[in-house]
């Protein structure tokens, strides 16, 4: 992850380098992401990391598109796509090998948490409020997230 971009602080470049090689195994991600979480929010789950989405990103601030897709890849949460755009809303696309293991190891994988963080990405960069809808295609195993506002 490149630390420095995402307002992480490090206190040398050794640091730097060491953060920059690390990885996590996707199995540890998902313990936390998909079970832990679910256990502890329970039937709220869905709703809550939609906020915290929203939270992450007033953390981690996109400018542009590539911001965004440079996040996504980091966060290892999929491949990031703009599918096509009008004046109120974009249409986005997640896939990728991480978007495939999701599909691949849970019955109704959710997507709420990056759904969130989009709609908030873009309420900031459209400087309005905006919400996102996110659309789960099993048999592509794609997601498609669309972001109205105005």
């Amino acid at each position: 992850m490149n630390s420095r971009k995402w307002g992480l602080k490090l206190t040398n470049q050794t640091d730097k380098q060491e953060t920059d090689t690390l990885s996590v195994p996707v199995f540890g991600y998902e313990i936390i992401r998909d079970v832990l979480l679910t256990d502890v929010l329970g039937k709220e789950t869905a709703d809550i990391l939609y906020w915290a989405g929203k939270s992450i990103a007033r953390k981690f601030p996109c400018a542009t598109f590539d911001d965004l897709a440079s996040f996504f890849i980091e966060a290892g949460w999929g491949e990031l796509t703009l599918l096509k755009e009008s004046k109120n809303a974009k249409v986005f696309v997640l896939s990728g090998p991480f978007i495939d293991r999701r599909f691949s190891v849970q019955t109704e994988p959710s997507f709420t948490l990056e759904s969130g963080f989009l709609a908030e990405q873009l309420s900031v960069q459209e400087q309005t409020i905006a919400e996102s809808i996110c659309e789960v295609q099993k048999r592509a195993q794609k997601v498609q997230v669309t972001v109205k506002w105005g």
